[in-house]
């Protein structure tokens, strides 16, 4: 517009995607519906270049996982033997080959040749000197330096700002740790759009609140998405989708588990340095989206305005 705690294994995502209707084996590419990816020049991370490399391959959920793992670890990855990175990724061994096959290499000592061929020629900003809280902060940074490289192509935004825009009522998941996200998109959204419903608690109450708002005309939904992913959010998008709404989803990682359940997926990563998982990224592709949002109602500007006289009048903020 012009005017709980996360013991996860939050990724990086490089890739905007709508997700295909093949969900068991979904892509790790988004084909031709409009996905990005990330650049893969000397200024790309080791984790972009990762992923650029499993873009355009069909994965089944073992090989996501592992790649999930790569990417996780994308700093050790080209150094890890095939029964480490089985450990890791808690696979098989053989399962790791047929991985590297996969992908196109005549097996795992290929794809790990291949890893340490395009590894970054200058080495990274050495973080030795840096404390654990400066480390989250770094961490932090970087998650948000490839969300901007995300961003380079808007049209998966744009799209997911019209998506939402069109749906009255519109529907806003967000449980556990992922509420904080849903209840600021939530405050701000209401003062542009008509009818915003925050979807806050699991359990058969959230399958009510879904068929209501499908009664009331709802078309679209939007979920926020993170680690520690719980089975209730899983469960209630394939509910949605049942119920004939448009899932658009921000999530830690193109390979979270919901991917299958979302028409949409933005990823965007988390920090895992701390004891709690920390979601500047996430945070930050939620207020992106209430951009695109409001650059898609006509009205949205008008409505921030009689906000702000109201406001006035009221005499609701101090300053």
């Amino acid at each position: 517009m012009s005017t709980d705690h996360g013991v996860s294994d939050g990724v990086s995502g490089v890739r905007m995607e709508p997700v295909g209707e093949d969900v068991a084996g979904a892509s790790a590419g988004a084909g031709d519906a409009g996905g990005l990816v990330a650049t893969t020049g000397s200024g790309a991370s080791t984790a972009a270049r990762l992923q650029a490399l499993f873009e355009g391959h069909r994965l089944t959920p073992t090989q996501r996982r592992i790649a999930h793992c790569m990417v996780r670890r994308a700093a050790d990855a080209p150094f890890l033997s095939s029964v480490e990175l089985a450990e890791l990724a808690g696979v098989s061994q053989p399962s790791v080959t047929r991985f590297a096959v996969a992908l196109g290499f005549d097996g795992y000592p290929a794809l790990r040749k291949h890893l340490r061929d395009v590894a970054p020629a200058e080495p990274e900003a050495d973080e030795g000197s840096y404390n654990e809280y400066q480390q989250a902060v770094q961490s932090e940074i970087d998650n948000l330096r490839h969300l901007a490289a995300l961003l380079a192509d808007p049209a998966p935004v744009v799209r997911a700002g019209r998506l939402l825009a069109d749906s009255r009522p519109l529907l806003v998941l967000g449980l556990r740790a992922a509420s904080a996200q849903a209840r600021g998109f939530t405050y701000f959204a209401r003062k542009v759009h008509p009818d915003v419903r925050l979807l806050d608690e699991g359990g058969t109450m959230l399958a009510d609140r879904v068929d209501a708002a499908k009664r009331a005309g709802a078309t679209a939904l939007l979920c926020f998405a993170l680690p520690r992913h719980s089975r209730e959010v899983v469960e209630g998008l394939e509910y949605a989708q049942e119920a004939g709404l448009t899932v658009v989803a921000v999530a830690d990682s193109a390979f979270a588990p919901i991917a299958r359940h979302s028409d949409l997926l933005l990823p965007a990563a988390v920090g895992t340095g701390l004891a709690f998982d920390t979601a500047c990224a996430p945070m930050l592709l939620g207020r992106v989206l209430l951009e695109a949002m409001c650059d898609a109602l006509p009205d949205a500007q008008a409505r921030l305005e009689e906000f702000d006289a109201k406001a006035s009048e009221r005499g609701l903020f101090v300053e």
